[in-house]
């Protein structure tokens, strides 16, 4: 068994995807309890696919590819705002419409730019944890401490603004602000994610360690420890899981974090399924007592 463990810790390119793994899944469990309590989730998934419109840009311009993709997304975010607040037309159009426009501009621009499709597409869209550089994982190390400081100095704030946004602009709070913050927070996530899960699965790993969290506590700061043990706790897992059975790495984190949620549906003491299933049970029967009793009086 020590063995099994200790194998995969002999080869430098698991050391570095396990550390990756493990920092991206504090970072996604942070901002995804966010996302979740304040229903983002499509939002995300509309974010991880219009950063595509930006790599091929940032690619014949020479800058580096997360730059144009957090740049591309952040666009798209407030692209989306402006559709939403200024027309009629709903939040699930408006996604829909940002998503497949963003992901059409950067097919194109792969196309017409010069040398803009020499980008690994497959990589971006599926990720390639085992390839990634220690320059990868500080970077990584470096933003999920500054999103932990950043939550720490501000975390009353946007509790509030969180739960009661209508309240906090009321009492004077910059809502707009903390609204941007959250959206460039998931985005600079999601560019971060990129070379471990990729774009079409990085959604799942930003929601399920969040969501399981939310099962299981009720305390918005609870759900960020509990998301960030399980989150990691995933990554951990997949890469194992990903090493013995020569599986894709970003495919297994993302199933072992879904595994989890399922556990925590099914067994959750206080929201899980078999437990919802044995409340009804006992009120069911105090229920029935209760009409026998009043029969036998009457």
């Amino acid at each position: 068994m020590l063995d099994w463990i200790i194998e995969p810790l002999s080869l430098s390119f698991m050391q570095r995807a396990l550390m990756l793994g493990i920092f991206l899944g504090i970072l996604c469990a942070i901002v995804g309890s966010y996302m979740i309590v304040q229903q983002m989730g499509m939002l995300a998934h509309a974010i991880s696919h219009s950063v595509m419109a930006g790599l091929p840009i940032a690619y014949v311009v020479g800058v580096a590819l997360s730059f144009g993709a957090l740049v591309a997304g952040v666009i798209s975010a407030l692209v989306l705002y402006v559709i939403e607040s200024r027309s009629r037309v709903k939040t699930d159009a408006a996604m829909a419409l940002i998503l497949t426009s963003f992901v059409a501009i950067g097919v194109v621009l792969v196309s017409i730019l010069p040398g803009a499709n020499r980008i690994d597409l497959v990589h971006i869209l599926f990720g390639n944890i085992l390839g990634v550089t220690m320059n990868e994982v500080w970077w990584s190390l470096a933003v999920t401490v500054v999103g932990i400081i950043l939550v720490r100095l501000f975390f009353k704030e946007l509790l509030f603004y969180t739960f009661d946004p209508k309240g906090a602009q009321a009492s004077g709070m910059p809502v707009h602000w903390y609204n941007a913050s959250l959206i460039t927070a998931m985005t600079v996530t999601i560019v971060v994610c990129l070379p471990t899960v990729g774009a079409l699965l990085v959604v799942a790993l930003l929601v399920a360690p969040a969501a399981t969290a939310y099962l299981l506590v009720k305390e918005l700061h609870q759900m960020m420890w509990v998301g960030s043990v399980i989150g990691a706790l995933s990554s951990i897992i997949g890469m194992y899981l990903s090493y013995y059975l020569d599986a894709p790495s970003g495919a297994s984190i993302v199933l072992v974090s879904f595994c989890f949620f399922c556990l925590a549906f099914l067994f959750s003491p206080s929201e899980g399924l078999l437990a919802n299933l044995w409340t009804q049970r006992q009120r069911s029967q105090l229920t029935n007592a209760d009409e026998v009793d009043q029969t036998l009086v009457s």
